[in-house]
Formats: structure tokens, sequence, C-alpha cells
């Protein structure tokens, strides 16, 4: 059972369809930080499975279902594959930019191209620019963004929370015109040697879910770290199962 801090507060905790896996039922409290968490204090939030939305923080507490498994990158012993390093030389051309976070209509429309044109979107109703600084810049952590550029478009932007020695990826959005690039994969690796530049430690990728389309490629980042029943193990290669895995904590 989670024990809340008494600098936050609980403020929505329903029981709602999920929107992962059909047939399922989810669970995701979400907790109103009632003051920023320190660098140090983000880390360790993290480390114990939270994702951030706005001002909140959250974790599955699905009350039949725990296949959601919080996953990161140890950016120290990451080992690139044949694969990705042909996306890395693909996209040679592209420069990063990194900043705050901030809203623009170019921004927001990218977003909305993303999401629609890639099939992400249930509804296929456009966010609004209320909804993109709720969800992504009124943030309770140091909230920036990885700008990507080719011959000066922004074509991918890629906002991400700040800890002290940890990232977490919060959303990647690009432009579905240059979906050949596999920018997704591309901002990850990406990220990771730039933390890895700088001395810092896990690249946080939100949540793994083996039977999504939309969330499983994470788990094709070697090594990989998963948290299953409250304990981080490490998977150092594809045929590692469940079982098998090292637990690091």
């Amino acid at each position: 059972m989670y024990l809340m801090s008494r600098h936050e507060q609980l403020v929505y905790q329903e029981t709602e369809p999920c929107p992962y896996l059909e047939d399922r039922m989810a669970c995701m409290p979400l907790r109103w930080q009632l003051r920023s968490p320190t660098p140090e204090e983000f880390d360790e939030s993290l480390s114990e499975g939270d994702r951030r939305i706005g001002r909140m923080l959250y974790r599955t507490q699905c009350p039949s279902c725990n296949a959601c498994e919080p996953i990161r990158i140890p950016v120290n012993d990451f080992k690139s594959t044949k694969s990705q390093r042909k996306v890395l030389k693909k996209n040679l051309d592209i420069k990063v930019r990194v900043a705050q976070a901030v809203f623009t209509e170019q921004r927001l429309h990218l977003y909305n191209r993303h999401k629609i044109e890639r099939g992400l979107s249930k509804t296929e109703r456009p966010m609004s620019k209320q909804s993109y600084e709720n969800w992504f810049l009124t943030s309770c952590a140091d909230t920036r963004e990885f700008q990507y550029y080719v011959d000066g478009q922004l074509i991918c932007v890629s906002i991400v929370d700040f800890g002290r020695l940890d990232l977490s990826s919060v959303y990647v959005y690009f432009d579905p015109d240059y979906s050949e690039r596999s920018l997704g994969t591309f901002s990850a690796l990406y990220e990771m040697n730039w933390m890895r530049e700088r001395g810092l430690r896990y690249y946080y990728l939100g949540l793994f879910v083996e039977d999504c389309v939309h969330l499983n490629y994470k788990s094709r980042f070697f090594p990989n770290e998963r948290r299953i029943n409250n304990h981080w193990y490490r998977f150092a290669h594809s045929r590692v199962k469940p079982a098998d895995a090292l637990l690091i904590s």
C-alpha cells in the first residue's frame, strides 16, 4: 500500500477502462504536489515507479492487473544494436537544441498531427492549447524539451523531466512526414548519449506493457530495468524472461 507524502494530496482515484489493454480496468491515483520536489526527491519518486502529469504524480494501482511495468535504461551500461546504429546514421543531419519546454502554435499543430495521423488518438479530437499547457508545462518538475531540427525546421519535440541524476521521458511527438527516420528511437538514443556525456544515471521511459504495441518497443533497449512487484529487475538481452531477470533492488 502506497503511503503519501505530507507534501501531496490525492485528487483522483477512480477505476476506469485501461488506456493500454482492452477489457482491463485501470486505477492510476493522481497526487497533486503541494510543493515541487527537489531534484533528489524527484529521482526517488521515479525510482518508486512514479510518472508525471501536470503538477501531479501517479503510479498504477490497478485492481486485477499488473501488466504495466515502469522501465528505465542505465545509460552507462547501454549498448546499441545494429539496427539502432543504423537509425543514428540515418539522422546525422539532425540538429538538436535543449531548452525549457514551451508552448507554441507550431508545437500544438505538430503534436496533433502526430497523435491523429499515427492513429494514437481514440477520439481524433485535437488537443487544445490549455490541455497542452496543463499536461506538459504546468509541472512540478524541471521540465525541458529536446528540439530536433532538419534544415532549420522543427520536426520532433521530446518533453523530458529532469531530476538530479535521472531523466524521465514524458512524451515524444514528431512530424509524420518524417516517420521513416524512426524519430522515437532516435530521440531516445540521442538523449541517452547526452546523459552519458554528462555523467547522469537512469533514463526512464515510462511504462512497458508487453501486449501493447505502442509501449512494448521500449524493451528493445538493453540492458533495461523493469519494476515488477515493487522491485527492479535487470534484463540484459531479449532472451531474458522475467523469471530469470536479475534482481537489482
